[in-house]
C-alpha cells in the first residue's frame, strides 16, 4: 500500500469518527429525555404518597392515586380495619344531583378534602363549591358554617392575609404593624397593640435572616395562650446590601439588612416576653444574642422561634444562646414575669455546634427539672440527660457509632425518648430508622425494622405511627404500627409497573472509599436507559458540597430527581457523590474541611469517578460537572483547581467569594474572618488556570447568594483573557423562577455541545405539565 492511499485511507478514518463524534442530537432526543422529568413520571405511579389523616379515636384517612382515579381509605387501628372511606358512587350521584353535572365515580373532582373533628362528615371542595358529606346518610349539603367561618376569619385578617401567629387555644394571632406586635381577637376581630417602641430596624418579632425573610411574626406562644417569647430584632448598624431591578426607565433598587463575614456589626436579638393579657413587655436581663440559633443560620424555622421552650404554665422558658461564630451554646431558663435568666450549663466546641436535622434536639423538662441535650461530644450525634436545676451532666443517652437526628417525642411518665438515627443498622448509614430508649440509656429498641429511609407520622394520642418507608431505587411502602412497634397493618405498595413500561428506570445507588482511601462514601448513578455494548460514556458530575447538605438530598424513593436521568438519556452517565464533610455521619466526617470550604469534597468526587470507570463505561477524559448555590461555587472550584480533570462545567449561583455571603453560614462552617484564609477558598483568585468550557449563571434578584459573587468571577476572568459564557436573569431570583426549565434546556445544550461534541437541537422548549391526578 502507498503513502498517498495510507494518508487518504487514515483521512478517512478520522473523517468518519468526527462526524460520528457531532452527530446531532435532535428534538426528538430532548422529548426523549423530557419524558423522564417528573411532571412526565410522576402520573405513572400508583398507590404512592399516602398523606394519613387523623381523626378522633386514632382513625385515619388518607387519598390513593391509582390508574382508574383516587380512592379513599379509612383505617381504624383499634379494629385493625382497612376500607373504603365512604361511597364514592353514592357521592358521585349526590354530587350530579346538586350540580346537575354526571361525575366519574373515580375521578371527582376534589379542590380540596377533609373530615369533621368526630370523623363523620366529609367537608370538601368540588366545583369551587364547599361541600359537607355523611356517608352514613348519603347526604350532600353546602357547607355554610364553613363559609361563613372562612369568611369572618378573611374579614379579620384583613390586608394582612396569613402573616400572623395564631395562639395554641385559638382565641388570639399575634400579628406586625409599624415594627411593634399586635394582638387580633379572633372573634371579635378587635386589635391591640402590645410594643410600642419599635422602630424601623429595631422592630419586635420581625424575621430577617439574610437571605429569607416575611412579614410573619417570630414568636413562640406558652401552652397557656397568655404570653408569647419573641424578641426586638437590632439591625441599626448591620450593613445593607442592594440589588436593582431591570426595566424600562429608572431600576427600583431594593435594600435591606445583610451583613458579611467580618463586620463589626452583626444583627443581634433582645429577647423578650410579652403579656398578651396585660400588653407589657419584659425583657431579659441578658445581653443581645447574635442573630443565630442552635439548629442553622437563622432564628426561625418554619416560621416560629428556635430555640425556645416553655413550661406548661408560662411562667418560665428555657433558651439556648448561640455565639456569633456557632462554638459556644448556653442553655439558660428566664422567669416569664420577671426576666431574670438562670444560666444552666454551657458546651464550647472547636468547630461549630448544630442540634440536630430539621428539628432542634433539646428538650426542657420543667415537671422532672431535667434538660434533654444534644451533643457531637463523642464524635457522633447523642442524647444526654442534664439536671436542670444544677446543670449538671446525669447520663448518656444514646451510644454508639450512628448519628440521632431528630427527637420526636419525650414520654415523660414512662420516662422514654422516641427518635430517628442513621447509620445504626447495616447499610447505608443515610436511611434513617426509628428507635426508643430509656432517659438512663436502657431499652433501645428499632422501632421500623425494613431496610430503607423510613419517615414517620404520630396519631394524634401518640399511641400509633404510619411509617413510610423506601430507597432511591426500591419504591415506598406505607405500613401502620402501634408505638411498641408491632405491625397493625400494610396501608399501600407503590405499584411502578405503569411507570416501568414507560421504559423508566431506577437510579444505581454506590458505594467507593473517599479521597483517604479508608472512608466509605455513598452516590447514585444514572445510565442511559438503552446503553450501547462497547461504548464509553462522558460523565457528568452534579456537586452539592454542604457542608449543611450533599449532592443526593433525601435518600427516599424520587421517580424523578431533578433532571439527571434526562440527561443520561442524551448520552451520559451522571454521578451523585456524597463526599467527606457533608453531614449525617460522624463529627470528624463532617468537619473534615472546617475552616476550608473551598476543597469542596472535590477530591472525593475525582477519586470516586475514577473508582466507578474500572466497572462502568465511563470516559473519564471526557468530565463535566455542574450545580446550583453552593454546587455552583463547588463547579468553579473544580473548573480552576482540578482543569485536567473536569472539562466543562455550570456554575449557577454560586457562593464564590464568602465574604460576599451572610455572615452567619460563611462564619459557622469557615469561622470568623481573623481565623480563617477566606481568601484562599475565594473562586476569583484562581481564574487564570482555566482550560475547559466554563457557563456562569446567577439571577440579578437573588437575595440568597447576591449575583456579585458571580459578578466577581467573570470580572476576574475577562481580566486573565479567559473565554467563557455567562447566562443572566434579569430580575430573578436564586432559583430562577419562570426561567427554571430555560436554565435546564441551556444546561443539556452546554454538555450536549461541549462534552458530547454534538450539535443540540435549536432553542428546544421543555413544556412542563400539570398533574391533573
Amino acid at each position: 500500500m502507498n503513502k498517498y492511499l495510507l494518508t487518504a485511507t487514515a483521512f478517512m478514518l478520522a473523517f468518519g469518527a468526527n462526524a460520528q463524534q457531532h452527530a446531532p442530537v435532535t428534538a426528538k432526543d430532548y422529548e426523549h429525555a423530557e419524558s423522564f422529568l417528573s411532571f412526565n413520571t410522576e402520573p405513572f405511579i400508583d398507590r404512592a404518597g399516602i398523606r394519613p389523616n387523623w381523626l378522633p379515636g386514632d382513625k385515619l384517612w388518607y387519598r390513593v392515586n391509582t390508574a382508574q382515579g383516587s380512592e379513599f381509605i379509612l383505617v381504624d387501628p383499634a379494629r385493625k380495619t382497612r376500607s373504603a372511606a365512604f361511597d364514592a358512587q353514592k357521592l358521585a350521584d349526590a354530587l350530579a344531583a346538586a350540580g346537575g353535572k354526571k361525575y366519574d365515580a373515580n375521578k371527582l373532582p376534589f379542590q380540596s378534602i377533609n373530615y369533621t373533628a368526630d370523623g363523620k362528615t366529609v367537608l370538601f371542595t368540588a366545583d369551587d363549591k364547599k361541600w359537607a358529606y355523611n356517608p352514613l346518610t348519603n347526604q350532600l349539603t353546602i357547607d355554610t358554617a364553613k363559609a361563613q367561618t372562612e369568611k369572618q376569619e378573611r374579614s379579620g385578617r384583613g390586608a394582612r392575609g396569613g402573616n400572623e401567629s395564631l395562639s395554641p387555644d385559638g382565641k388570639r394571632a399575634v400579628f406586625i404593624k409599624d415594627y411593634n406586635l399586635w394582638v387580633r381577637d379572633v372573634a371579635t376581630g378587635k386589635q391591640t397593640q402590645l410594643t410600642t417602641d419599635g422602630i424601623k430596624d429595631f422592630g419586635y418579632a420581625t424575621d430577617n435572616a439574610g437571605w429569607a425573610s416575611s412579614d410573619r411574626p417570630i414568636v413562640s406562644w406558652s401552652p397557656d395562650s397568655k404570653k408569647v417569647a419573641t424578641f426586638q430584632q437590632d439591625q441599626r448598624n448591620a450593613s445593607d446590601m442592594y440589588l436593582v431591578t431591570t426595566n424600562v426607565g429608572k431600576p427600583t433598587l431594593k435594600a435591606w439588612k445583610y451583613p458579611l463575614p467580618g463586620d463589626k456589626e452583626i444583627i443581634t436579638i433582645q429577647r423578650v416576653v410579652v403579656d398578651v393579657d396585660n400588653a407589657k413587655v419584659i425583657r431579659f436581663n441578658v445581653a443581645p444574642d447574635p442573630h443565630r440559633s442552635t439548629l442553622s443560620d437563622n432564628i426561625s424555622s418554619g416560621g416560629t422561634l428556635n430555640d425556645i421552650d416553655w413550661n406548661s404554665d408560662g411562667s418560665e422558658l428555657a433558651f439556648v444562646s448561640t455565639s456569633r461564630d456557632h462554638k459556644n451554646e448556653k442553655v439558660r431558663i428566664a422567669d416569664a414575669s420577671t426576666g431574670t435568666v438562670r444560666e444552666v450549663f454551657e458546651e464550647t466546641v472547636k468547630t461549630q455546634y448544630e442540634s440536630g436535622w430539621s428539628a432542634i434536639n433539646w428538650r426542657y423538662l420543667p415537671a422532672s427539672k431535667e434538660i434533654i441535650w444534644f451533643s457531637e461530644r463523642d464524635n457522633w450525634g447523642h442524647l444526654y440527660l442534664y439536671d436542670a436545676k444544677t446543670g449538671k451532666l446525669k447520663n448518656q443517652i444514646t451510644k454508639g457509632d450512628f448519628v440521632v437526628t431528630k427527637l420526636l417525642k419525650v414520654d415523660e411518665k414512662t420516662r422514654t425518648l422516641y427518635f430517628t438515627a442513621g447509620g445504626r443498622e447495616p447499610g447505608n448509614p443515610y436511611f434513617s430508622h426509628f428507635y426508643k430508649i430509656g432517659f438512663n440509656g436502657k431499652g433501645l429498641t428499632l422501632l421500623t425494622p425494613e431496610d430503607g429511609n423510613h419517615t414517620v407520622s404520630f396519631s394524634p394520642t401518640e399511641n400509633y405511627f404510619v411509617d413510610s418507608y423506601s430507597q432511591p431505587n426500591v419504591a415506598p411502602v406505607t405500613v401502620l404500627r402501634d408505638l411498641n412497634g408491632k405491625l397493625i397493618a400494610t396501608l399501600e405498595k407503590t405499584d411502578l409497573s405503569r411507570l416501568i413500561a414507560t421504559g423508566w428506570k431506577a437510579p444505581i445507588p454506590v458505594k467507593v472509599k473517599a479521597a483517604d482511601k479508608t472512608t466509605d462514601i455513598y452516590g447514585l448513578m444514572f445510565t442511559p436507559t438503552k446503553m450501547e455494548a462497547g461504548k464509553k460514556y462522558p460523565v457528568i458530575d452534579y456537586i452539592y458540597p454542604g457542608p449543611q447538605g450533599g449532592s443526593v438530598g433525601s435518600w427516599s424513593f424520587s421517580a424523578s430527581r431533578g433532571d439527571h436521568q434526562a440527561l443520561a438519556e442524551l448520552g451520559f452517565i451522571v454521578v451523585l457523590i456524597e463526599g467527606t464533610s457533608n453531614p449525617l455521619r460522624s463529627k470528624s466526617f463532617h468537619d473534615m474541611s472546617y475552616g476550608n470550604m473551598g476543597e469542596n469534597t472535590l477530591p472525593d468526587q475525582i477519586t470516586a469517578i475514577k473508582q466507578l470507570s474500572a466497572q462502568y463505561p465511563m470516559d473519564t477524559t471526557k468530565v463535566g460537572i455542574w450545580g446550583h448555590s453552593g454546587g455552583g461555587f463547588a463547579t468553579a472550584t473544580a473548573m480552576f483547581k482540578y482543569p485536567d480533570f473536569f472539562k466543562v462545567g455550570i456554575s449557577e449561583s454560586g457562593n464564590h467569594e464568602n465574604r460576599n455571603y451572610e455572615d452567619d453560614w460563611g462564619e459557622r462552617y469557615n469561622g470568623l474572618v481573623e481565623n480563617s484564609n477566606y481568601d484562599a477558598q475565594a473562586n476569583q483568585n484562581f481564574t487564570k488556570n482555566l482550560k475547559g468550557k466554563l457557563m456562569l449563571a446567577h439571577g440579578m434578584m437573588d437575595n440568597n447568594v447576591p449575583p456579585y459573587n458571580t459578578l466577581l468571577v467573570a470580572e476576574a476572568l475577562e481580566k486573565a483573557n479567559k473565554s467563557f459564557d455567562l447566562v443572566i436573569f434579569p430580575n430573578s431570583p436564586h432559583g430562577y423562577g419562570q426561567y427554571s426549565y430555560y436554565m435546564m434546556r441551556r444546561r443539556w445544550d452546554y454538555f450536549v455541545k461541549n462534552l458530547l461534541g454534538a450539535e443540540p437541537p435549536y432553542d428546544y422548549v421543555i413544556k412542563p405539565k400539570t398533574n391533573q391526578r
